[in-house]
């Protein structure tokens, strides 16, 4: 991410941002490094995660999905799709 983070701004991420007059679900949200941040959210619309940054002061520069679910994507490149092993489960 970029830019300056409002006061508070985290824990309006976390659980007190709305979007067009609709209260946003809870996150879990951390900083990985100054540059990082770590969402942990369910059902994520395109866009949502952008949008919720913008209003705290922040650009979003690139997002990478880690997990679906319990599900880790590991070293999957963008726009490849595996199959799920037996112990998988969505």
């Amino acid at each position: 991410v970029e830019g300056e983070l409002a006061p508070g701004g985290l824990d309006l991420l976390r659980h007190g941002l709305s979007l067009d007059n609709v209260k946003l679900q809870r996150a879990q949200v951390s900083w990985l490094s100054d540059q990082q941040l770590r969402f942990v959210m369910i059902d994520v619309k395109k866009g949502l995660i952008r949008r919720m940054c913008a209003l705290v002061g922040l650009q979003a520069t690139d997002l990478k999905r880690v997990r679906i679910g319990s599900v880790s994507l590991g070293r999957l490149p963008p726009g490849q799709w595996r199959y799920l092993r037996e112990d998988e489960r969505f």
